[in-house]
């Protein structure tokens, strides 16, 4: 049984089919599979044609919050880089699986493929053309930040010819270990000075996929603006507004010169607690 996101049909869909050049609508429909339980079949969900711009943020959300459901840790900006390379196949026979919990994502497309699958996790190198880049950055940074992000979290990304023709692109993030109890310590036969008490760990409050990620950043880079947000998150400038407010008014960074914001001893103590 399929779900679909709801979309408003498009009204002028073969004019854009009659201009090999436009981009601006996607008349394909993505199906994003969703393994919960590897004893049955997925679930699938259907992404429908719409404006290019929609259909890629509703791919790269329903992705997110799929693997939210499963307990994944792959960040939202991840999940959007690889979701806007499906431009360069035209997103020609789109199919998402999310596996292992949410933290194995893998993306399969019918297009082109990728010749050279060496360079495309390198800065610089791009095969966007100029009508791509009204919709992507198509400066060849995409796959390489999603690469470091992994390598740095202790995941990989792998680039793969699909059976027939196209691309795969998996990520998988190292799912974390319980951690292991240290046996219990035999009984003193002396008494021993008291020890001096443990800092308290901070209560970590609430925090979305995508906040947590600017708490990296941020930790990572020290200030950062809304445009520094939005460039490493890969999201429009309303969400990376929406982000930062409401990390604010959790006490967790703080507005310093510039208009750029710093994490506050709360907010580094959250992220102390986070990694």
């Amino acid at each position: 049984m399929s779900a679909e996101h709801e979309f408003e049909p498009h009204q002028n869909q073969e004019d854009a089919d009659t201009v090999s050049s436009d981009y601006s609508y996607v008349n394909a429909t993505a199906r994003v599979a969703v393994y919960d339980d590897m004893k049955m079949p997925p679930h699938i969900i259907e992404i429908k044609p719409a404006p290019t711009a929609d259909f890629i943020e509703h791919l790269a959300t329903c992705i997110n919050d799929e693997k939210l459901k499963l307990g994944g840790k792959i960040p939202y900006g991840a999940i959007r880089e690889v979701a806007e390379n499906f431009i360069h196949a035209r997103f020609t026979e789109v199919v998402v699986s999310i596996l292992d919990g949410g933290n194995t994502i893998r993306f399969c497309d019918q297009g082109p493929g990728i010749e050279s699958k060496d360079k495309a996790t390198l800065p610089g190198f791009t095969s966007a053309s100029e009508h791509m880049k009204h919709y992507i950055r198509g400066v060849g940074s995409g796959l390489p930040l999603v690469k470091e992000y992994l390598d740095f979290s202790g995941g990989r990304i792998s680039i793969e010819d699909n059976i027939r023709q196209g691309s795969v692109v998996t990520m998988t993030l190292k799912q974390e270990e319980p951690p292991v109890q240290p046996p219990a310590p035999a009984p003193a036969t002396a008494p021993e000075a008291s020890p001096v008490p443990k800092k308290p760990a901070v209560q970590v409050p609430p925090l979305s996929d995508r906040e947590v990620s600017a708490i990296f950043l941020f930790a990572e880079r020290g200030a950062l603006g809304n445009k520094d947000i939005m460039e490493a998150l890969g999201i429009a400038g309303s969400s990376a507004n929406s982000t930062l407010k409401k990390l604010e008014q959790k006490g967790l960074i703080e507005v310093i010169a510039n208009k750029k914001r710093t994490l506050t001893d709360f907010g580094y103590a959250v992220y102390e607690q986070l990694g």
